[in-house]
């Protein structure tokens, strides 16, 4: 255990000392009954954009998938290994959940590499090039708004219509297409931006997003 980070045993002992006394009932009840989060939220791994703190959630309360760029990939059932589809799947089939929700953040790494002119941030490495991939057609688009648009502009722009694109994708699955049409499930968007705390809701019907009251 010498080499294990001592951030990490230094959170645990302040988690063990403050939050857990308040909540062991809680995870008693959580490893007897088991998890029923009635929110997904597909989240970036961004170290500064963690939902769990942004929404003040207790354990047990949101089934949270993070990944590069928060992006939901197309419904594509080919034997590949897909794990961000099949925490979707598991979260509807197997959790219930009621409500899905693509959160993108603010001055996202892998967005400014997506809008890279050189591409050279996306050709490093054996996997993230193709991840990232799946923007390549909006970020073209929004990349040749640069006469009118400012670097900023375009970054904030992407990150927002990358998780329309998501959300889209989402209903490429049939079961929740067919879940959502029933009305048994609802998807949302959001964006939060770092610098500011402030959360954008997406309106479901326009694309438009607009500010959540603190």
């Amino acid at each position: 255990m010498a080499n294990f980070p001592k951030r990490l045993i230094d959170g645990y002992k302040e988690f063990t000392s403050s939050a857990l006394t308040k909540e062991r009932e809680k995870y008693k009840e959580l490893a007897e009954k088991g998890q029923k989060p009635s929110v997904l939220i597909i989240a970036c791994c961004d170290s500064r954009a963690a939902p769990e703190t942004i929404f003040s959630a207790g354990p047990g309360e949101l089934f949270v998938v993070r990944n590069v760029a928060n992006l939901v990939p197309p419904y594509a059932p080919d034997g590949g290994h897909h794990s961000t589809s099949a925490a979707i799947e598991f979260a509807v089939k197997g959790l219930g959940v009621k409500d899905i929700v693509v959160m993108g953040h603010g001055r996202c790494g892998g967005i400014q590499a997506a809008l890279s002119t050189d591409g050279a941030k996306l050709d490093e490495g054996d996997f993230i090039g193709k991840w990232m991939s799946m923007l390549k057609p909006v970020a073209e688009q929004v990349a040749a708004t640069d006469k009118v648009m400012t670097p900023a502009e375009r970054q904030n722009a992407l990150e927002r219509v990358s998780i329309r694109r998501s959300v889209q994708n989402l209903r490429e699955f049939p079961y929740i297409n067919e879940m959502e049409k029933d009305g048994s499930v609802n998807l949302h968007g959001a964006w939060f931006d770092i610098s500011t705390a402030e959360l954008w809701v997406m309106n479901g019907e326009t694309g438009d997003f607009s500010r959540a009251e603190a």
